[in-house]
């Protein structure tokens, strides 16, 4: 362990409480708003819990000044931190951006109490361990540290897995980096960290605000190197298991919506009109067992199989003793390589319910529907609701700079009962999400020239896009999200504190 990964070590673990009362404030904050703005903390309802983050960001040093702090034209929260003493210009130094997001899914607090019985608050966390319905927990969570650890190493409540930890975890790293400037720990590097927007709603909304207004005509200085996604990356399947996993990939993700008008008249009389519901009820069930059947669908080594659900819908009728007038559902489709947004909705269209539908005389609509909704700020992207797969290969400098930061940093911590008592282990994990991320939004078409790209920022190209080189860490179970009783152990995150902090001398270090 070097001086400087054992110094970054020692502050990560002396900082892990000031971390724990962040998170917790930060999960808490929608609690003194939802009675007025049930949206408080969701996405688009950010505004509160990230004016909070701006304030603490300044108040506990994680920036040199006030002014390396702001929220951009979409929402998100920015802060900048750079060894301005390095003798290195800031045209020549590695850009690494840390992005997590700062919306949640629904709270569901009601839920909560009366499921987990009272123990447990998805706002104010652990209230009572004795009143605990630990039986359901079990059911309900992919992980979960042992009991005699809640009190002292987990926190309870909506964001803590996913992924309020991975935005403080960017908070206290850049305190700890400026704090250890004189040691080397920024030189040669410009740390740019984002608490992003809409991420839960409209996958890399933030990300995709910055590709379309601030890299476009910016300086090096500016344009990523490396973008380090501070989403969950613990899995608590056994053939993988383990915390703090070095994610280098995901698929992508496609909406599908279908839209089926049919003929309203009175449920007494059905011949009279013509059932979209159960026109719809056939699309489905079809799709449904040709997923199960793996038909139309492809598979890929790294990445895994494509998927398909149902995923949301909407009845539009007079009442309940009518026939209905029209129904809507969207298809949640996960893309692995291979497989195109094109072809995954030709496979929609070449159902035979849909086409036994209209052959009866409905109307049958299948398209990608457009985000609309404006972000907290006011801006509206207006972007279709495909979300691109990425990859980083194995051997590209940054994964191989992420393997060397996690052994310096954090192995040495790892000890073999620590790997008892929690998720943590003492190897990096190297795999991929299940998942998506806000690692979408980076992914641009490979002839895209709104910006310079100089070839030195190695950004990674496919047959179609380009996007910088990306991975994954942060605390929190993938298996543990949106899920009742969420939660997350505060060991992993002090090690994703250490990691961002040991991240950028490294990578500096690598590439030259």
């Amino acid at each position: 362990m070097t001086d400087l990964y054992k110094r970054i070590a020692e502050l990560a673990e002396k900082y892990r409480p000031l971390a724990v009362e962040m998170l917790k404030e930060v999960i808490r904050i929608p609690a003194d708003y939802v009675a007025e703005n049930p949206k408080c903390g969701l996405s688009n309802g950010e505004k509160e819990r990230l004016t909070y983050l701006k304030n603490k960001i300044v108040e506990i040093g994680a920036v040199r000044s006030a002014k390396d702090v702001d929220f951009d034209g979409f929402g998100n929260l920015v802060w900048t931190v750079e060894d301005v003493n390095d003798g290195i210009p800031s045209s020549e130094k590695k850009i690494i951006y840390l992005d997590g997001h700062s919306d949640t899914v629904g709270a569901l607090r009601d839920q909560w109490l009366s499921k987990i019985g009272g123990g447990i608050d998805c706002y104010d966390g652990l209230i009572d361990k004795s009143k605990v319905n630990k039986d359901f927990l079990k059911t309900q969570l992919g992980y979960m540290p042992p009991e005699d650890q809640w009190d002292e190493n987990v926190i309870f409540g909506r964001g803590s897995a996913d992924q309020l930890g991975g935005v403080i975890s960017e908070a206290i790293a850049t305190k700890i980096l400026l704090e250890l400037c004189s040691e080397g720990a920024l030189k040669g590097a410009i740390v740019r960290a984002y608490a992003t927007a809409c991420e839960e709603d409209n996958d890399g909304g933030g990300p995709l605000y910055v590709v379309r207004e601030v890299l476009p005509g910016a300086k090096p200085e500016i344009i990523p190197d490396v973008v380090i996604l501070t989403e969950g990356t613990g899995d608590s399947r056994p053939t993988s298991y383990g915390a703090l996993g070095i994610y280098r990939g995901q698929r992508g993700r496609l909406q599908i919506e279908v839209k089926i008008t049919g003929k309203s008249c009175h449920g007494s009389m059905p011949w009279e009109g013509k059932n979209p519901l159960e026109a719809g009820g056939a699309i489905l069930k079809e799709a449904a067992e040709k997923y199960e059947k793996r038909i139309g669908f492809k598979d890929d080594a790294f990445l895994g199989h494509g998927t398909r659900t149902a995923s949301w819908s909407k009845l539009e009728t007079p009442s309940d003793c009518a026939v209905p007038d029209r129904f809507t559902f969207r298809f949640d489709r996960r893309m692995t390589v291979g497989e195109t947004p094109e072809q995954s909705l030709a496979d929609v269209e070449a159902l035979d319910a849909v086409k036994d539908a209209r052959a009866k005389g409905f109307q049958v609509e299948i398209s990608v529907p457009t985000y609309d909704e404006a972000s907290w700020r006011g801006y509206k992207l207006h972007n279709p609701q495909f979300y691109r797969s990425w990859v980083t290969p194995e051997d590209h400098v940054a994964i191989q700079a992420a393997v060397a930061a996690y052994k310096g940093a954090i192995s040495p911590k790892i000890t073999p009962e620590l790997e008892k008592n929690s998720g943590l282990r003492k190897e990096p994990r190297v795999q991929r999400w299940i998942f998506s991320t806000d690692g979408v939004g980076y992914v641009i078409p490979k002839d895209d020239k709104s910006f310079d790209l100089p070839d030195a920022k190695k950004w990674v190209r496919t047959e179609h896009y380009k996007h910088p080189a990306m991975f994954g860490i942060g605390p929190g179970f993938e298996q543990n999200t949106h899920k009742i009783g969420e939660c997350m152990d505060t060991r992993e995150l002090q090690h994703a504190i250490a990691f961002l902090a040991a991240f950028p001398s490294t990578f500096v270090k690598m590439s030259k």
